[in-house]
């Protein structure tokens, strides 16, 4: 089937599922614009489809989808043409997959981050395996966590969602389904075998059931209880205060401290705020918060010099302006999340 996607993405009608491959592994699956389109237009179609009962999303290679191409996005931003509209599907795309009507099964085998959690954890169904991993880093290229982040990441127990925003750290399939980000665990060996029944039945729920293995939680119990009590504070500074207090004799702290310290100020900032108030949000006011953050992003300095730092010249330590904490004040913060007038994203 043709939804306009090329070699990027591929898309077939099996039995009772529309099945959808992920096909740049040698770009770990960077989601393209072209890939955002083609998937929205596969959605639109099946969704209304009555032979199609459920969705499944899968990915080739090592990677379920290692973010947006954020090279492309590099560029053209800093060619003077920022890829706003990109952006805006993308976007647009994370909301129909949250509301979407029929099962949505994402079967995520390797890392999955940025654009790749956009297309994967708004669904109903999220399937990890024990060779997934989850992360959301983008506080340390100068962006923010976008994609819904805001609206995934504060339903998260124990402050979980906010260590993950601050942070950018990497989890695994326990942690996810311990959290909730993940709704099921499974091996890597018996995806096939899923996708088979799938197809033949189209019900996600006794299907996974019997594939189901109880993956266990990778963080232990003292780490969680810490996360939930550093993160669980009224401020960003008191979050920092917390772990800087206990990192004299607790290596976690200090090593979470010293973590996000090396993030860039302001998007550490946005994110605190940005996680907060997605806390009351529908998923849509979160994505209408969430382009008006990404329009100020773009127009700003921190995340060209976060992608330069990071894959321009790999390695090099990026000079973050503002280079502090203290020097982002409130009205910075406000400005993200001022209203666009007429560019506000359309729903």
């Amino acid at each position: 089937m043709d939804f306009g996607g090329g070699d990027e993405i591929r898309f077939e009608r099996l039995g009772r599922a529309g099945v959808v491959t992920l096909t740049r592994p040698q770009a770990l699956n960077a989601v393209t614009h072209r890939m955002v389109k083609a998937l929205g237009k596969a959605l639109h179609a099946w969704e209304r489809d009555d032979g199609v009962d459920v969705v499944l999303v899968r990915a080739e290679g090592r990677a379920f989808s290692a973010g947006g191409d954020i090279l492309h996005i590099y560029e053209s931003g800093r060619a003077g043409n920022p890829p706003v509209e990109f952006f805006a599907d993308e976007y647009r795309l994370n909301a129909r997959i949250n509301s979407f009507k029929k099962p949505y099964v994402a079967l995520i085998d390797g890392i999955v981050m940025g654009g790749g959690v956009g297309i994967s954890f708004h669904g109903s169904h999220r399937v990890m395996t024990e060779n997934a991993q989850f992360a959301m880093p983008e506080v340390g290229i100068g962006f923010f966590p976008d994609v819904g982040a805001s609206h995934l990441l504060p339903d998260l127990g124990g402050s979980f969602g906010m260590y993950l925003a601050l942070t950018g750290n990497r989890i695994r399939y326990g942690d996810a389904l311990w959290s909730g980000l993940a709704t099921h665990t499974i091996k890597a060996e018996d995806q096939a075998s899923i996708l088979d029944r799938l197809v033949l039945t189209g019900d996600p729920e006794s299907v996974l059931r019997g594939f189901f293995v109880q993956a266990k939680r990778e963080t232990d119990r003292p780490t969680l209880e810490a996360i939930s009590r550093h993160f669980n504070q009224p401020s960003l500074q008191d979050v920092l205060d917390s772990l800087d207090r206990a990192s004299g004799t607790d290596e976690f702290a200090a090593k979470t401290l010293a973590t996000i310290r090396m993030r860039s100020p302001t998007s550490l900032r946005v994110a605190w705020r940005q996680i907060s108030a997605g806390q009351t949000l529908s998923m849509d006011e979160c994505m209408k918060m969430e382009f008006r953050i990404l329009n100020r992003m773009l127009a700003g300095h921190d995340f060209y010099e976060g992608i330069r730092a990071a894959i321009i010249d790999k390695g090099s330590k990026p000079q973050w302006r503002p280079a502090t904490l203290d020097a982002v004040g409130e009205a910075d913060v406000e400005a993200y999340f001022a209203p666009l007038g007429e560019r506000e994203l359309p729903l």
